[in-house]
């Protein structure tokens, strides 16, 4: 491995570490400690998930989670038939994916309800707040993150949220935007490993990895953005509150499998419409390049003839961005194109795209390694919709909170697209140590 192939992750990551020492002089004095460690946790939480005994480890989550998922099978040979099954009819993403978010639904309903779940995050919560000296509240609504979506994950801290201050409100609500539910997780890995178990264990363990990279990110990122200035609350203690609202195991079990339907129609009817309107949208912006003689001009010297689209307009938009994260600049394109429609419609859209373009050398193709960096790239809520979706969420937990809700949307979408950025960043460069 050469200088040459990592020199820009590096720029890009010793960048925001000066920017943090230059800002640390200044209002982020009291905070240069805080901003130190999580940077440091997210580089050395990658690191560790690198070395031999741990990536081992991971491994076996990942195969263990496939395995989980696989018991999806059963439930919907029983309802679909032959349907259900790839090796009949092919690879079809509503009979493949949709079931294995109802059951992983179901599944995480039974860990919340037996207090599993609250176990876990309690502990991520406490070493990271003791370890980073922020407010309990704020770091338990980021690993809660981890595993459940943007509106839930508050739920965790529900009766701080109106106390909170602006730096803790901006943390929740970037915590949200950087990571994704366990859910629709599970529906990314089937989509990007396909049919094929061991691909989907290998994107399993990376999924897995962006999501705990991107706690430490999130708070390193949050305090960037918004100093800590005020007395939180709950700084030095960690307690998560979720109400349970199931009698037992099996209501449990069937409320959370009625969430997950409710989840997966939502999913079938978003990429229906969007993928639609998208076509729409290319047919009207490749007719407006055939008016204005666009087109002909990006055929040139072209071995097939080229058509303006949204996903190009998006793409030399984002190309920067995606040659600075790692990606070789002539896949930049079509990677920044993938990182656009991330931010301004969905993850889920870009990684279905993703999910399409084939491994290769050749035009409109990428390598394996720029497929990982967009794995974590795009493994986040951080895109426009979020802001409404965090305003009626959140805002409905603490309906004197919506204004100042509003007022950082766009923060939270930057800060939430900033830390995806550094863990695929992260990632890229020591999958070149790693290769």
């Amino acid at each position: 491995m050469s200088l040459k192939e990592i020199w820009r992750p590096l720029i890009l990551v010793l960048s925001i570490s000066a920017i943090v020492l230059y800002l640390a002089s200044g209002r982020l004095a009291a905070q240069a400690n805080t901003l130190r460690l999580g940077g440091h946790i997210a580089l050395g939480l990658a690191a560790v998930l690198g070395l031999p005994l741990f990536a081992e480890g991971f491994d076996k989550l990942g195969h263990a989670f496939v395995q989980l998922s696989s018991y999806t099978q059963k439930g919907s040979e029983l309802v679909l038939g032959d349907a259900a099954r790839a090796d009949k009819l092919g690879f079809i993403f509503a009979f493949q994916v949709l079931p294995t978010v109802i059951f992983f639904a179901a599944f995480m309903a039974i860990l919340y309800h037996l207090g599993v779940m609250q176990v876990i995050v309690r502990a991520m919560a406490i070493a990271i707040t003791k370890v980073m000296r922020v407010s309990g509240a704020e770091t338990t609504s980021v690993c809660a993150s981890i595993f459940i979506g943007q509106t839930e994950a508050p739920l965790t801290v529900r009766p701080y949220i109106s106390k909170m201050t602006e730096s803790e409100l901006l943390t929740m609500m970037i915590g949200g935007m950087a990571h994704i539910a366990g859910g629709v997780m599970i529906a990314y890995i089937t989509m990007l490993g396909g049919p094929d178990p061991e691909q989907q264990a290998i994107f399993a363990k990376h999924f897995l990895a962006a999501s705990i990279m991107a706690a430490p990110a999130t708070l390193l990122i949050a305090k960037i953005l918004v100093p800590e200035t005020g007395t939180p609350l709950t700084r030095g203690t960690v307690n998560v509150e979720v109400e349970k609202t199931a009698a037992n195991v099996i209501d449990a079990a069937a409320a959370g499998a009625s969430d997950g339907m409710k989840l997966a129609i939502n999913i079938a009817a978003m990429l229906l419409a969007f993928t639609a309107l998208i076509a729409l949208i290319n047919a009207m912006i490749g007719w407006f390049g055939d008016f204005a003689g666009i087109n002909a001009w990006l055929s040139e010297g072209k071995d097939a003839p080229v058509s303006l689209s949204l996903n190009m307009i998006l793409g030399e938009l984002l190309r920067p961005v995606a040659f600075l994260i790692g990606v070789p600049w002539q896949e930049a394109n079509t990677a920044g194109g993938l990182i656009g429609q991330k931010i301004v419609l969905n993850e889920f859209i870009a990684y279905g795209e993703l999910a399409k373009v084939p491994i290769g050398e050749g035009a409109g193709m990428i390598s394996s390694h720029t497929k990982l960096i967009l794995t974590y790239a795009l493994c986040g809520f951080a895109n426009f919709a979020s802001i409404a979706i965090q305003i009626g969420g959140i805002g409905g937990l603490a309906p004197d909170r919506r204004t100042d809700l509003a007022r950082f949307g766009l923060r939270a979408v930057l800060g939430g697209s900033i830390a995806t950025f550094m863990t695929a960043t992260i990632a890229g460069v020591l999958s070149q140590f790693a290769a």
